[in-house]
Parts: structure tokens; C-alpha cells; sequence
């Protein structure tokens, strides 16, 4: 085996992932190894920098607990996680785009009713949501699961506060009728920052950059025989919606939330008056 040299480290690292079993191993191995070793000769990183960068990952591992996922954070905001996503689900425009899961995901959403409330705060703007899941060629999908999450109105998920918001608070499980059509009674979505009181909060303060996310409500969508989908849907005229943090806006997920000012409806519906309404359409793809 060829010894290592500054001219052909890649090379002899890489070799030494040779005899690895599984070919798909070896070839991200490899590929990280030539990587990686090229980006340490361009910038010719120096002992010092590489001390702190171990310090910064050891600290963004500790960061991590059940309800806190530094890691996923630091993916989202060095635009690994859209990338590794969007790789993933290239629909050619045939159905709704994906985005990022989020670090927030950690928890099964409650199972409710068509038209249930799922903001159990009592706080915000009340806002009907709803839309229609249908298949490749418009036709609805019946019985689709429709999961959604959001943050409250002060910019944090039910996680983030234990013994402050309710358990399950701005969370649903639904499933669509038989025109593939759900909806259900919440807040309008509020833009936030990512928790930033970690590694990944220095990291962004030290290049310039802001922790925030624009208004978005969470959706990931499932129905047998399709391509499940795991999307957002933007708030048209909330902040940051060009400088996401975890660039996550796709112009095809951004929607006008319009204000309804009509008694009657609202008390039908059973929302305070007045109210704004989220129309959200979802196409899946054939699996």
C-alpha cells in the first residue's frame, strides 16, 4: 500500500476502503475522503482551525437531546438537507415540491377530525386551512393521511415548551374525505428563528447570518400507491421568505392567506371573526 504524502493523501486514504463490502460504501467513503482532503489543501487549514472545528462538533452532539436536534439544524443551515431532499424527490413538476423535514418532527401528531381545531393555545390570528390531495392527473385521492405541524405565535413548537403549551398543540393527523379534500381550524403561521443558542446560533452570528424562518405551516402527505411528499406552505407576505435560514422556500409553496370579515361564516365555522383562509393544494406522484 502506497504511504501517505501531502501530493497523494486522498489517493491513499481512498485505497485503504478498497476491500469494504458494500459498493455503496466504498463509493461515499471515497468520494468524502477525495472531498474532504481537497477542501483541507485549498484553504490549507491550520491545527488551530481544525481544533475548533472539532470542539464545534463535539458541542453541536452534546447540543442534541429528544426534543433538540443541533445536527439536523447545522444540515438545514449549510443547505445539505434542501439539497439531500430535493435530490431525493425530483417530481419533473408533476407533483407538489418537497422541502425540509425540520428539527421539530419528533413527536406523532394526535389523530383528529375534518374541521377540528389543532391550536389549543388560544392564541393568533384564526385561519382555516384547507385544500384537496390529488393523484398525477388531478383525479382525488380519498383517504390520503394529511400530517401537519406548525409553530404558535410566539415562534415556538409545542416541544420547545413542556409545561407552557399544550401537548400536541398545533399538531394534526387527518385523513382526506372522499373528494380527497381536508381542512381544519388553526392560527396564521408566524415567522421565527431557529434555535440559536447553540453551535449552530454561533456559527451563523460569526458569518453574518440570521437565524429566521419565514411563516410556514408543515405537511407531510401519504396515501398507498403514491409517492408520499413532506413540504411546507409559505405565508405570501411574511419576512424572510428570500433569506430563509434553512432554504426552504420553493415559489410553488409560497400562498396568499386573504382576510374574511363575515360573522356568519366564521360562527359556521366556528372561528372568531374576523378570520384568514390558507388554500393549499397537494399532488402526489404515482409510487
Amino acid at each position: 500500500m502506497e504511504l501517505f504524502s501531502e501530493e497523494r493523501s486522498a489517493e491513499v486514504v481512498a485505497e485503504s476502503f478498497g476491500q469494504t463490502a458494500d459498493p455503496r460504501l466504498r463509493q461515499v467513503m471515497t468520494s468524502l475522503v477525495r472531498h474532504l482532503h481537497e477542501f483541507v489543501k485549498d484553504v490549507e487549514l491550520t491545527e488551530a482551525e481544525w481544533a475548533v472545528a472539532i470542539d464545534f462538533l463535539t458541542r453541536t452532539g452534546q447540543k442534541c437531546d429528544a426534543t433538540r436536534q443541533e445536527f439536523i439544524l447545522l444540515s438545514d443551515v449549510l443547505g445539505v438537507s434542501m439539497l439531500v431532499e430535493t435530490i431525493n424527490h425530483r417530481s419533473g413538476g408533476g407533483s407538489t415540491e418537497s422541502t425540509v423535514l425540520g428539527p421539530f418532527h419528533v413527536v406523532e401528531s394526535p389523530p383528529r377530525s375534518l374541521g377540528d381545531e389543532i391550536a389549543l393555545d388560544d392564541k393568533g390570528t384564526p385561519c382555516l386551512v384547507s385544500g384537496q390531495v390529488t393523484g398525477p392527473s388531478g383525479d382525488p385521492v380519498p383517504g390520503a393521511t394529511v400530517d401537519v405541524w406548525q409553530a404558535n405565535e410566539d415562534g415556538f413548537y409545542d416541544v420547545q415548551q413542556p409545561g407552557i403549551q399544550p401537548p400536541g398543540n398545533l399538531r394534526g393527523l387527518f385523513e382526506t374525505d372522499a373528494d380527497g379534500r381536508f381542512w381544519f381550524r388553526s392560527v396564521v403561521p408566524r415567522f421565527y428563528p431557529i434555535p440559536d443558542d447553540g453551535p449552530v446560533g454561533e456559527l451563523l452570528g460569526a458569518t453574518g447570518r440570521h437565524p429566521y424562518r419565514p411563516a410556514h405551516l408543515h405537511f407531510i402527505v401519504t396515501a398507498p400507491g403514491f409517492r408520499s411528499v413532506t413540504t411546507h406552505v409559505f405565508v405570501a407576505d411574511s419576512p424572510y421568505l428570500d433569506s430563509d435560514a434553512v432554504f426552504g422556500v420553493k415559489e410553488s409553496l409560497v400562498r396568499d392567506v386573504p382576510l374574511v370579515d363575515d360573522p356568519a361564516r366564521a360562527a359556521t365555522l366556528g372561528l372568531g371573526n374576523p378570520f384568514r383562509t390558507l388554500t393549499f393544494d397537494i399532488r402526489l406522484l404515482s409510487s
